[in-house]
């Protein structure tokens, strides 16, 4: 048996003799020379439609879409962050007027990038259609008899043996069956095909990318995200009016919010309490009691960190926490005005935090006049000496409330949308101590602190907590997430399964002896297709053996050395 070598043949001569032997071993496109249309709109349509479903305009779009996706994460999106946006162009009032002339505010709903994923989609389409007919057609038809010279082929061995010819091509025709080749008898040769997943990774890498583009789009014209804080005790039920921020696709309706309703019985959360990683934290998690739609029976479950309660196409993700000191604030007749507990914004990894009390009805001052409190509160949930103006540990081992109150008009009746946890101060006066210092003290839990000349009180009663939860409905989110794992496999069988053909021809020679010749082909060269060639011959060879008596070594053919 001869050894299976590559042979080097004149590519020319080669290319023709070939033949159909190596047709369709991909369903690529065929690019010839460049052959401009002539004049006709419907020849110039022609000439556009190939170049859009062109691998090099293809590769070019995908380009142009992570390009595009650039500014889309260093610039403020106003569907993302709107105040951000509006500070941009105040502290940048030129570069912010040509910012949003181009569209870069708001760059995925902007018309040059809608345009580029247009186009994208419709060249993978128009790829994947005819490459798809073309295949099934390959499937369906019997691989292509061998070529008239075998020793053209990258991979060929003969050997020479006086078993018949029909028993050689019924054993390789068995052979390549038990290897997974498609074969069939063709004439006086053996044809076998393997390799067929390269093609449908392929197929199925570009139907995946477009999976992912219409997922991506109905995602971010579907979607909707928003926050909400709630304190231990309270609860949320699902409609926009009950979000302390909201943002949504272009395409959404408040109808398509998922009936849900949650109350929020405990937040715990555990820390560090010694070595470097001091006040890290360990847990974070809240206990919550849900229930589906308006009748939906209540549930209990935890919400973690990264383990969000799933509901229909809506998830609950816990966040944030903070605190919520518990405030008491009456008037100078001893009338509870205000009762409830007020949630701080952290500030550190301690949890230090701020906020603000507002009685904006029936506080009374001494004189029983009518008037708006605004308290300043300043929550330390570890107070220790020395460190007044920080926390010193995220727990509540020492919690301390630094309150400062004011009286006057807190301008809420002015029209001017506030913050609840800003206060302004334009039209308020302070309260004065018994030095005539601004009126600033620090409480603890159970603690109350006096207005001067009579004008009422404020408590501090204790300290829940409360937890920040993000709900988020993203559509098609699980088909994204299957055409992302589609593309990566169908992407691996692209790259490392070889789409090859194998042929055995065996015949009567002039002096009676059988001569079998083997040869691959394979769409690419690869070293692998003369070790499997080989292997193959191997296997035949030694098969041919049984079949006579004194084995004798012939001469081999020129192309290739003989055994």
């Amino acid at each position: 048996m001869s050894k299976t070598t590559p042979a080097t043949p004149d590519a020319s001569v080669g290319d023709q003799d070939l033949g159909a032997a190596g047709s369709q071993l991909s369903t690529a496109p065929v690019e010839g020379p460049p052959n401009l249309p002539t004049l006709g709109v419907i020849g110039w349509a022609r000439w556009f439609w190939r170049q859009l479903t062109s691998m090099r305009v293809a590769l070019l779009l995908l380009l142009l879409v992570a390009l595009g996706a650039i500014p889309g994460s260093l610039i403020p999106q106003s569907g993302t962050d709107a105040t951000k946006v509006a500070d941009f162009v105040k502290n940048n009032p030129t570069l912010g007027d040509v910012y949003d002339k181009l569209g870069l505010f708001h760059v995925y709903s902007s018309v040059w990038f809608s345009a580029i994923y247009i186009l994208l989609f419709v060249s993978l389409v128009g790829c994947i259609v005819p490459r798809t007919w073309q295949f099934v057609g390959q499937l369906r038809s019997r691989p292509p008899g061998a070529p008239k010279r075998l020793t053209r082929l990258p991979a060929y061995t003969t050997w020479r043996t006086t078993a018949e010819p029909e028993q050689i091509r019924e054993a390789a025709l068995a052979l390549l069956k038990k290897r997974r080749f498609r074969a069939h008898l063709a004439g006086d040769n053996v044809a076998g095909e393997k390799g067929y997943l390269r093609e449908v990774g392929n197929l199925a890498f570009h139907i995946a990318l477009i999976v992912m583009l219409t997922a991506f789009a109905w995602g971010q014209l579907f979607k909707s995200e928003g926050n909400k804080l709630v304190v231990e005790g309270d609860g949320f039920s699902n409609t926009l009016t009950q979000y302390d921020d909201f943002k949504s696709g272009n395409l959404f309706d408040t109808g398509d919010l998922v009936p849900l309703s949650f109350r929020l019985n405990k937040f715990t959360g555990t820390y560090e309490t010694s070595g470097p990683n001091k006040g890290t934290p360990r847990l974070y998690q809240a206990a919550i009691t849900y229930s589906e739609g308006a009748y939906g029976k209540s549930r209990k479950t935890l919400v973690k960190v990264n383990e969000p309660l799933e509901i229909g196409d809506a998830k609950v993700y816990l966040t944030a926490h903070g605190y919520a000191p518990l405030i008491t604030v009456r008037d100078g007749k001893g009338n509870v005005v205000f009762r409830d507990a007020v949630a701080m914004l952290p500030l550190d990894s301690n949890v230090t935090s701020t906020g603000v009390v507002k009685v904006l009805d029936g506080y009374k001052n001494a004189k029983g006049v009518s008037e708006q409190l605004g308290i300043s509160a300043f929550f330390l949930p570890t107070y220790t000496k020395g460190s007044e103006t920080a926390s010193t540990f995220p727990a509540l081992n020492n919690p301390v409330l630094n309150l400062t109150p004011y009286h006057g008009d807190l301008g809420v009746d002015s029209g001017i949308p506030q913050s609840v946890y800003q206060l302004d101060k334009s039209h308020v006066k302070d309260f004065k101590d018994a030095k005539g210092q601004e009126l600033r003290e620090n409480l603890k839990p159970g603690e109350t602190m006096k207005l001067p000349n009579g004008a009422g009180s404020v408590t501090y009663e204790g300290t829940k907590q409360w937890a920040n939860f993000q709900v988020v409905q993203q559509p098609a989110s699980g088909w994204a997430l299957g055409g992302a794992l589609t593309a990566i496999f169908g992407l691996a069988a692209s790259l490392f399964i070889q789409r090859r053909r194998v042929w055995v021809r065996a015949v009567r020679g002039d002096d009676g002896v059988t001569v079998v010749e083997m040869a691959g082909l394979g769409r690419s060269e690869s070293a692998k297709l003369p070790e499997e060639l080989g292997e193959l011959a191997g296997v035949l060879y030694d098969q041919s053996q049984t079949e006579q008596s004194t084995p004798e070594p012939q001469e081999a053919p020129s192309e290739g050395s003989e055994k």
